[in-house]
């Protein structure tokens, strides 16, 4: 369906792709990945149209359409959630439009006189749109943003007073409602909720369209796609599986590199000692002098590239005592929605919780009153006096100055400690090299989050209340994370749309979603991982 052959794509002095080439059949579903800056995006650009390679060639059928998902959607505005959903779902959407406003001429007075064309062109419209199903778009708009987690009033509402994550959430329906047959993804999880993201993995999985995605998310990854296509060293990989089987293939081909590696420099060595004892010892200088010239010949072997998980070993956080956070006849209400009517919660030494609850259950609300972001109508939210509190927000992403250099940041927060440990700090959260001298006003959302989690971990608090902590991590920063709060010995309350996140850190779940009616939470006083397996959910009402 989609072939690129030969491409090569330089961006300044960098060389993205060299030589590459790629091939995307249809319906397949295909997970892109590769470090920042790699490519990604840019190979999106390439396959669209909007940035063409230096060399090589893309060859895409004529017939084929494409919808494209990015991360840097345009600004929304002046129409409903609905009609914005429609409007940018490609041609059956510009259908709708034109429909609707040939209807609206055809009943005013002013253009009667150019009826006939009107009528003309109605039929001419009304029939394409049929013919592309387009009468049935509305009520498949309704159910791909009701999967995505709007409700009608929002579905109704001005798509301008929605939130930069909502709209997100409007580009990826407006791509999926278009029947394209091909769908470019670029982060489509960064915005959703635990419970739109399983919405999303059924859609895609059973979608004609052929898939072409990048994602942060692991488990997406691995119930979605069925070929992975690694950017390397310039070269498009192809590994035929899903995530898990990447990285095992991946760490094979790692260890026969640094095998073969370490066996050239072996001979190397070896050879460079008979030369260094011989070379001017009259009766060897000739074999002395021919092995020199073999080693010139030799075609060296770049040492293998790692991107090695290295968990931070932070100190210990002082000891809390039993009693770390007491919620009692807790209410709170925004206007006429009751969020919370009575509340009796506790944490407690060692405790782990996750929060989990349908979208606008009132996760974050709980997080706030607990961090004493936001007060309760009513009630008693209670610290322990023990506990020293690291709260994280995504606002707490804006306080960082934009000014200071990310190792300024650092040094700034901890001016005592020493080099070495902060700069171990700054390697554990993956800023090394020239990256630890970037202005925080330039890092992306990844790269703030990772700097903020670094701060609040290098002297750790004894309560770890995280909202939304992988929000924008890749994968592997992912993966440090839960292995380093793995040996976190403090108590923690969180909410986490990851899955690994999730099963790696929880030893209790706190579902609030019956508080909306009025009820007490939901509390299971196990894993994550025994919860799904007694539940059969993997969040609030979605079975796995």
């Amino acid at each position: 369906m989609i072939s690129l052959t030969g491409i090569s794509k330089r961006h300044g002095h960098q060389a993205l792709f060299v030589d590459a080439s790629l091939q995307l059949d249809p319906g397949e579903k295909v997970g892109l990945v590769g470090p920042n800056g790699a490519g990604k995006s840019t190979l999106f650009r390439m396959i669209t149209g909007e940035d063409p390679p230096d060399d090589g060639d893309v060859s895409i059928p004529k017939r084929t359409t494409i919808g494209y998902f990015r991360q840097d959607m345009e600004e929304l505005g002046g129409r409903s959630v609905l009609d914005e959903t429609i409007a940018g779902c490609g041609r059956v959407g510009e259908l709708h439009h034109e429909l609707e406003q040939l209807q609206h001429d055809l009943g005013d007075p002013a253009k009667a006189d150019d009826l006939d064309r009107i009528l003309h062109r109605f039929g001419e419209v009304q029939a394409q749109y049929q013919d592309l199903g387009g009468y049935e778009l509305e009520a498949r708009a309704k159910e791909i943003l009701h999967g995505l987690g709007f409700d009608d009033p929002q579905i109704a509402g001005d798509v301008g007073s929605l939130s930069g994550g909502w709209k997100m959430r409007v580009g990826i329906a407006r791509v999926l409602l278009g029947d394209f047959d091909v769908l470019l993804m670029d982060e489509p999880t960064n915005h959703l909720d635990i419970e739109s993201i399983l919405w999303l993995e059924k859609f895609l999985k059973g979608t004609r369209a052929a898939v072409l995605m990048t994602c942060h998310d692991r488990d997406f990854m691995n119930r979605v796609v069925r070929r992975i296509v690694d950017i390397d060293a310039g070269e498009l990989v192809s590994y035929t599986g899903d995530y898990d089987f990447l990285e095992q293939q991946q760490a094979q081909r790692a260890a026969q590199q640094e095998a073969a590696y370490a066996r050239q420099q072996a001979m190397i060595a070896k050879m460079q000692r008979f030369i260094d004892r011989f070379g001017t010892h009259v009766a060897k200088a000739a074999q002395a002098q021919s092995r020199a010239k073999k080693i010139d010949k030799i075609e060296r072997l770049d040492p293998p590239k790692k991107r090695e998980v290295v968990p931070f070993q932070f100190a210990k956080p002082p000891r809390v005592g039993e009693d770390v956070a007491t919620l009692k006849g807790v209410h709170k209400r925004y206007g006429t929605r009751v969020v919370y009517a009575g509340l009796d919660f506790e944490v407690k030494r060692g405790e782990r919780w996750c929060v989990m609850g349908r979208n606008g259950a009132g996760k974050t609300t709980l997080l706030k009153m607990v961090a004493g972001a936001l007060q309760p109508d009513t009630g008693v939210v209670k610290i322990g006096p023990s506990v020293r509190m690291g709260y994280f927000a995504q606002q707490a992403l804006d306080l960082l100055e934009p000014e200071r250099t990310v190792v300024e940041t650092i040094d700034h927060a901890f001016p005592l400690a020493s080099h070495g440990s902060k700069r171990n700090l700054l390697g554990a959260f993956q800023f090394s090299g020239p990256d630890v001298d970037k202005r925080v006003a330039v890092l992306s959302g990844g790269e703030r989050s990772r700097l903020v989690l670094a701060l609040m971990l290098y002297d750790p608090p004894n309560f770890l209340v995280l909202d939304e902590p992988t929000n924008h991590l890749d994968l592997l920063s992912k993966q440090m994370l839960v292995q380093t709060l793995r040996g976190y010995e403090g108590a923690m309350l969180f909410v986490s749309h990851d899955r690994t996140f999730l099963r790696g850190l929880a030893n209790r779940v706190l579902d609030v979603s019956p508080c909306a009616g009025g009820l007490p939470p939901a509390i299971y006083p196990g894993s994550y991982v025994e919860w799904v397996e007694k539940t059969g959910e993997e969040a609030p009402g979605v079975h796995r």
